[in-house]
């Protein structure tokens, strides 16, 4: 038995309808056709799909396990073709991010919450890009973004800039470094600098500063929450280096001080890395735009 959607969707229609030709203006065909069609049926299936002396029509019982047959899959049929729909016009997709730093989630909470206003049909999903390897995880189409400020040169993978921001000393406003206007390397030496749990080679003050001049501070401490390295800074348990974004609501407590890293200052670019062929996607490009705008009002603030 060679049994199609259409052959479902017939069943549905005339039960719907109670008569064959209101069903076949359902499906907009003739009545002649759709005869044709249950006839074709019936000799397929070699038994009665209809009490044909009923009205309105009623199914047989050959015709009502056909009907369940029907319920059960041209729902998920129609569901199918509207999700498709909606990727071709744009609406509906999927966005799942990987993040290589611990502190973007300061500013991309508040980006997500108006693309999810937006966008609400796209799935959006988010995983700490520390925990595996991002980019190539974006190269095999397991994430679709990847938050970086680390520009490799990759094939089919395009790295859009978002913002700038500066790396910035915080410390106890009891540290003796808090008389200083400038932070410099040499200044770590005798302090204990706390850290999140990444390779030194994810770290802007390794990078930026201490790996460049070659200096070692006393000790490291690494720590997941940035409200605990904050919390220990306060206390003058250490110090840390976190983005200007992240400290924003510091500038005025009593309790910390945060200084730019010198002798210049140090400036860092994020960017969102995507499959080349994704970034003009309507909610890709969306999302860009949210990026590049969003996180810069919180840095003023």
């Amino acid at each position: 038995m060679h049994l199609e959607f259409r052959h479902l969707r017939t069943i549905r229609a005339i039960q719907q309808a109670g008569g064959l030709a209101k069903a076949a203006d359902m499906l907009n065909m003739t009545q002649s056709a759709l005869s044709h069609q249950v006839k074709g049926l019936e000799d397929q299936a070699g038994v009665e799909l209809f009490v044909r002396r009923s009205k309105p029509l009623k199914l047989s019982a050959a015709g009502i396990r056909m009907l369940r047959l029907a319920e059960r899959i041209l729902p998920e049929i129609d569901a199918l073709e509207e999700e498709f729909r909606g990727l071709r016009s744009g609406k509906t997709g999927r966005l799942h991010i990987a993040i290589e730093c611990h502190a973007c989630f300061e500013w991309l909470f508040p980006v997500l919450e108006l693309f999810r206003q937006a966008w609400p049909d796209v799935d959006v999903d988010i995983r700490a890009g520390l925990a595996f390897e991002a980019l190539p995880a974006l190269a095999r189409e397991e994430v679709d973004l990847v938050i970086s400020s680390d520009p490799a040169a990759l094939p089919n993978v395009v790295f859009n800039p978002l913002f700038d921001y500066h790396p910035m000393f915080v410390a106890s406003a009891n540290n003796p470094l808090s008389e200083k206007a400038v932070i410099e390397a040499e200044d770590f030496r005798d302090q204990l600098l706390i850290t999140y749990p990444v390779a030194r080679d994810k770290l802007d003050v390794f990078t930026e500063l201490l790996t460049p001049a070659k200096v070692e501070p006393r000790g490291t401490r690494a720590v997941e929450l940035t409200a605990v390295i904050l919390m220990l800074v306060g206390s003058n348990r250490g110090v840390s280096v976190l983005p200007d974004w992240v400290l924003r609501d510091l500038r005025s407590h009593s309790d910390y001080v945060t200084r730019p890293l010198g002798p210049q200052t140090i400036t860092k670019r994020l960017y969102a890395a995507t499959r080349e062929e994704d970034a003009t996607k309507p909610f890709m490009a969306h999302f860009l735009r949210l990026g590049r705008t969003e996180p810069v009002k919180l840095q003023r603030r």
